[in-house]
């Protein structure tokens, strides 16, 4: 570039604000891991996100593998320590 007299300028990468976001997660998948660290069943979070069970399941499953984590307690500790969902997200009695 400096042979050829040519100005480079410096592209800023892209600030991710969301966490979920810079893990992959979808839309639906952050509803789905909202509900799971409120320590809801895939029964439960079909019910309440109008999908069948196994394709909650399957939500679960995906994320478990983007967060990279084994279970389900594993998962909603990532959540909380990254700050996705306040506490009054959580507790629907707030």
């Amino acid at each position: 570039a400096q042979r050829a007299r040519l100005t480079l300028t410096a592209r800023a990468a892209r600030p991710v604000l969301d966490p979920a976001e810079s893990l992959g997660l979808t839309s639906r998948e952050r509803d789905v891991l909202r509900l799971v660290s409120a320590g809801r069943t895939n029964r439960q979070i079909a019910e309440e996100l109008f999908i069948s069970p196994k394709t909650a399941s399957v939500h679960v499953s995906n994320i478990l593998g983007k967060l990279g984590v084994a279970g389900r307690g594993e998962a909603a500790a990532v959540a909380h320590r990254l700050g996705l969902f306040p506490v009054e997200a959580l507790d629907p009695t707030r």
